[in-house]
């Protein structure tokens, strides 16, 4: 147990620079467009996956949750059946395991529901990045065309407003402004996420 306690450590610390990764490669073909026009009507997204490459690994939780002038009106929230084995790292990391996803869709049976729920507004993710990166991959499903949305990164604006933690994590950053954080669960992130975004925005202004 504590070599896996260990490899699960090892995956948190990891994360970033993985994702920092996925940025730089992201850059190269990203579609969306990056903003840091204020917002008051948006839509916060996250995912939880099986690892950390875009097009290699698989979405294992979707999470997102709408806000019409700065209030939340709606939630989506589901379990992905992956079909593969999530590794035990990420198990210990998240939660999920592979008895939770089981009987979850599978990822086609929920891309239309979720671009539906995304609508025509713009996108707030924190290390966008990595979650554009995940949502463009879908692309690779038949049919599927993924619009350009305008996106929001609440690293890049809490960098630009908060100088004061060491680094601009999302457990750093929740622990700063002494939010609740249900870490690794994708609506727990989004609404950590969004209360980062609003606090910027008031002190932005």
């Amino acid at each position: 147990m504590d070599n896996i306690n260990t490899k699960a450590n090892e995956l948190l610390q990891s994360k970033p620079k993985y994702q920092n990764w996925g940025a730089r490669r992201a850059k190269k073909v990203r579609k969306y467009k990056t903003s840091s026009t204020p917002v008051n009507d948006y839509i916060v997204l996250d995912f939880e996956t099986t690892g950390l490459r875009a097009g290699a690994d698989q979405i294992i939780q979707i999470g997102a949750i709408k806000y019409i002038n700065h209030e939340r009106t709606a939630t989506l929230s589901t379990y992905i059946n992956p079909q593969r084995h999530i590794p035990l790292r990420v198990t210990q990391l998240t939660g999920i395991s592979n008895d939770t996803v089981n009987s979850a869709p599978i990822i086609n049976e929920k891309v239309d529901t979720l671009l539906d729920f995304i609508g025509d507004l713009p996108i707030i993710a924190h290390n966008a990045s990595f979650d554009m990166g995940f949502l463009y991959a879908l692309e690779n499903i038949e049919g599927i065309e993924i619009p350009e949305y305008t996106v929001i990164d609440t690293v890049k604006l809490a960098r630009k407003v908060i100088t004061e933690t060491p680094n601009h994590k999302l457990t750093t950053l929740t622990n700063y402004l002494q939010l609740e954080h249900d870490a690794h669960d994708a609506i727990g992130d989004c609404l950590a996420t969004a209360a980062i975004y609003q606090y910027c925005m008031h002190r932005y202004i």
